[in-house]
């Protein structure tokens, strides 16, 4: 599993042997659960067990905004900080020849149906990584999306709040200078 690595597996696995059966069990129904509950939300491809999923059936988000991002733990990410009220779009993936993953293997066409059907999205707003792929993916389809009409924007990268310009890299200092705000 990602993120979990030898080690790890192995004090989970001992941790299981050596616990009740019964908590074995039911972590084996939860993970059985979640396979045969989770699915795909029609408009917005987050996994949800309603169809479609609370955030894009919640009036109180606009609608006339899409974020969108790469994995369904970036939309947490953005949600978790309460400042966007909008609707979300998710990817699955970003764009890496190199691995072999190119627009049809990412939910590219599902975003660009919706936008035919939703008329009154009036801005697209790409949040991928500042990585080589997330640069590459929001490049992309900021020129699929630019021709439907649609305002295209990108989020805003550079320092972390917090961080010290002593320790930052010279692409992110780079980048923080050239979208510095007028206070």
């Amino acid at each position: 599993m990602p993120g979990i690595g030898e080690k790890s597996a192995t004090r989970l696995a001992f941790h299981l042997l050596r616990g009740p059966k019964q908590q074995s069990r039911d972590l084996a129904q939860a993970l059985l659960d979640v396979t045969e509950k989770i699915r795909l939300c029609s408009v917005c491809m987050n996994m949800t067990e309603t169809d479609p999923c609370p955030t894009c059936t919640d009036s109180r988000r606009q609608a006339d905004v899409i974020c969108v991002v790469a994995s369904p733990s970036d939309q947490v990410a953005i949600d978790r900080g309460g400042h966007f009220r909008g609707r979300f779009h998710v990817l699955h993936g970003l764009l890496s020849p190199l691995e072999g993953i190119g627009p049809d293997d990412l939910r590219i066409a599902e975003l660009v149906r919706r936008l035919a059907a939703e008329p009154l999205v009036t801005e697209v707003i790409l949040a991928t990584s500042p990585s080589v792929e997330g640069e590459s993916t929001a490049m992309y389809m900021a020129r699929l999306l630019k021709p439907l009409g649609v305002k295209v924007s990108r989020i805003a990268t550079g320092l972390p709040v917090g961080g010290e310009l002593e320790y930052s890299d010279q692409a992110t200092i780079a980048r923080a200078m050239a979208n510095r705000a007028v206070m």
